[in-house]
Order: C-alpha cells, then structure tokens, then sequence
C-alpha cells in the first residue's frame, strides 16, 4: 500500500501497519512478512484504525522463510603415542565422550592398532571444546595423549 504522509513516501505494511520509507521493499522490515503492494489513497488511510486487519484487500501476504544451512561438522580424533596407558584411553572415552565401556575399548584398540580413531562428530564449537578438554586433561596428568579435529 502507497501512502503519502506530506511529501514523503511510505509503505504501509497489511500485517503490522508499521510506516517505513520506499525503498524497493517487498516485506516489512518489522515484522519479516513478504507483500506485494496495493495502491491506496490517502484520504482512505486517513479512516483506517492501526489495529485493523486486513478486511479483503486482496493483498498477498507471505511469512519469511529463513534459509538456515545446516553446520559443518567435525570429527573428533585421538592419536596413539606410545606413552599412554590403555586403561586412561578409555577412561577418557568414557569421561569426555560418554562411550560405554565396552565401545570405549574398542575405540581404544582402533587407536592403537591404526594410530588413530574418531570418538565422536560434532559442530565447530562442540569440537573444540572437547579437543581442548582432553589436552588439558591429560596434560594434568603427565600423559601425552593427543587430542584433535578434523572437519567431514
């Protein structure tokens, strides 16, 4: 809807009835509704109450969709050293990564027999955190167990 309001411009929007300038828009800025606009004249908005809702107008309104891609994900790796024992392999699998017991071993032995194992997938952030975790616990205590990630 085009409305004039002395000398400027402005588009009305059906939903939300919020003013704002003619700027080649095609939804309101306030509420994110998509719209084509109608003309009208300025002596019928003048008679228009703000809490209205649209009574018919024929006006197209369309709710915006955002267009979320989903994160990246990382893959979180333990490296085999020769220095840590197995048992605290598996303590840490159990601790940071919540495996059972039984899957904690097997990704020990993974890790051992072929220098490094995936613990678990996770965005960015998740990732990071638990890399960090993990070196720092086992740096606290004097194990040189290496923690990594790695992005899919």
């Amino acid at each position: 809807m085009e409305a004039f309001i002395g000398e400027v411009g402005l588009e009305k929007c059906p939903l939300c009835h919020y003013l704002y300038g003619l700027i080649d828009a095609l939804g309101c800025i306030r509420c994110g509704v998509y719209f084509q606009p109608e003309k009208i004249h300025p002596e019928t908005m003048a008679h228009e109450n703000e809490h209205e809702q649209d009574s018919g107008r024929g006006l197209a309104v369309e709710t915006a969709r955002p267009e979320v891609a989903r994160p990246p994900l990382f893959q979180v790796l333990l490296l085999n050293d020769d220095f840590t024992p197995m048992d605290f392999v598996v303590e840490v699998l159990r601790s940071f990564f919540n495996l059972d017991q039984e899957q904690a071993v097997q990704v020990m032995l993974h890790v051992h027999t072929r220098g490094r194992g995936v613990c678990g997938v996770f965005t960015r952030e998740v990732a990071e955190t638990k890399v960090t975790h993990v070196n720092e616990y086992s740096r606290s205590h004097q194990h040189p167990l290496l923690c990594t990630m790695e992005k899919l």
